[in-house]
């Protein structure tokens, strides 16, 4: 009698891993999965606590993500697919509780879309060795980014460092061979014997008392009702609207992307079919937009291609030598919003009191840490990770390694934001500042801008810090040790 594989399925079932991909449309592993004739199909979400503790996962995007999975789970079960949910501490347990799983299941086929930081693409090696071993198989597709990290190189076959002319050959690229978005996954029979796991409220670790599901709505309807609305309201205007902070200018999707809610194919989809099939052309501020999903997908080619920049080292290896300041002190009070610049302050603030901050004050404050305290700028992008409900490592730590000048096309070292002459261009009235800043609310919006004219007693009026660096000397510093690294 002839041995067969290691596991015993009668049945022939696939398992669809869900990770950061929480929807059922356009998911590229749930559509190949579903579309597979004569199997079915059961989901898996797994809960890792201390390796998200690792990841410096904010307890907001913990939140997030589990009210996300519970909307995701309703979404299956109309598809009659079954969702397991399971914990497992950290992700080198994960190969023996895949392995175990599928046995139970009957599974032979592992689906998922692929991953693209150092750990995670670890991970998933080792579940692919488990599964070979056990005669299963694993299959990966490309979902998390409109194109594949390695799928454009440069004229001499390396990964493209500098941002135009990638985008210039994304453009191309995506012009001649971006994919479709990939319609609802298909209804399968009801499955006998397997029914869904309950989706826990919290998780250890990640105590969470401030949600905000006015700001971030769980659920890829919801996601998708908020793309709609921005392509048909605000995204002819975000050229001009998306620098300033107290004008909603901005679509405040990258939540929704971060946790998968939303595809970036979809954004694109959505932003080129409004710019009448253009990508780089058109209407500007739609062109503008698509730009921003175009600087999405190059950190995460950087991340792919240069594996040490989600190793806490930087891009160019040069910036290694700067020996930043360590000083408590500053570093708390930039982090509770108390450094004496206003608009560094407010948008500290705003971090830490909705999981968010405008696109515009990261740069700023990211720039004021690492330029004008000169502190490690490591320390700067942890702690926005530990507080962003769409943190995402690529992206977080390329605007970080921009801001700081470590990174690749980064902001030149030279070139460094003044936080007045910031706050003054992109919040005039002071709105924004007043809104997070309610010490400062009477005072007038032009001192606001230009903290030397705050008077002793007015300072002390408001109760509000004197600046902890001043700018001027601040930035001569800075220069000066990058121009030492040479």
């Amino acid at each position: 009698m002839g041995s067969g594989p290691a596991f015993g399925w009668s049945h022939m079932k696939t398992v669809v891993w869900f990770r950061r991909d929480l929807r059922v449309r356009d998911n590229s592993a749930l559509y190949e999965a579903t579309s597979e004739k004569g199997r079915a199909v059961v989901a898996l979400y797994i809960i890792t606590p201390e390796q998200w503790q690792e990841h410096d996962d904010a307890p907001a995007k913990v939140h997030f993500w589990l009210e996300n999975v519970r909307e995701l789970k309703t979404e299956l079960e109309a598809l009659h697919i079954p969702l397991l949910v399971r914990e497992t501490k950290r992700y080198d347990q994960i190969p023996r509780l895949i392995t175990k799983l599928m046995a139970e299941v009957e599974a032979d086929a592992l689906y998922v879309n692929a991953e693209y930081e150092v750990n995670e693409r670890g991970r998933d090696e080792a579940v692919r060795a488990a599964l070979k071993k056990k005669g299963g198989k694993f299959l990966a597709f490309t979902d998390r980014v409109i194109l594949a990290p390695d799928a454009i190189e440069t004229g001499g076959g390396t990964p493209y460092t500098v941002f135009t002319p990638y985008r210039k050959k994304w453009t191309e690229h995506a012009s001649e061979s971006a994919p479709s978005v990939l319609p609802r996954a298909r209804k399968q029979e009801k499955m006998r014997g397997i029914s869904s796991d309950d989706v826990p409220e919290k998780v250890r670790g990640f105590d969470f008392t401030s949600a905000r599901p006015d700001l971030w709505p769980a659920g890829e309807s919801a996601a998708k009702k908020k793309l709609s609305r921005f392509v048909k309201e605000k995204i002819e205007g975000y050229d001009d609207r998306r620098d300033f902070p107290a004008v909603a200018g901005t679509s405040t999707l990258s939540p929704c992307l971060a946790a998968g809610v939303l595809s970036p194919r979809q954004c694109f989809e959505a932003a080129r079919d409004a710019n009448n099939g253009s990508i780089a052309g058109g209407r500007k501020g739609i062109a503008t937009w698509i730009s921003e999903i175009i600087w999405r997908e190059f950190y995460t080619h950087i991340l792919y291609s240069y594996p040490r920049v989600s190793m806490h080292r930087p891009f160019r290896l040069d910036t290694e030598r700067l020996i930043w300041n360590e000083s408590d002190e500053l570093y708390d009070a930039w982090r509770e919003g108390r450094t004496g610049y206003p608009i560094v302050d407010a948008a500290q603030r705003q971090l830490v009191q909705t999981g968010w901050m405008h696109n515009r004050l990261r740069m700023v404050t990211a720039m004021f840490f690492s330029k004008d305290l000169f502190l490690d700028w490591r320390l700067g992008e942890r702690h926005f990770m530990q507080n962003l409900v769409d943190g995402d490592l690529a992206a977080n730590n390329g605007g970080w390694q921009w801001s700081a000048s470590t990174g690749t096309d980064a902001a030149p070292y030279f070139r460094i934001f003044n936080p007045d002459s910031q706050s003054a261009r992109f919040d005039p009235d002071a709105k924004f500042i007043k809104k997070f800043c309610p010490e400062l609310a009477d005072v007038d919006p032009k001192k606001l801008h230009n903290v030397a004219k705050f008077t002793p007693l007015e300072r002390a009026a408001c109760d509000y810090p004197e600046p902890i660096v001043d700018h001027k000397r601040a930035r001569e510093r800075a220069i000066d040790a990058f121009k030492n690294l040479k």
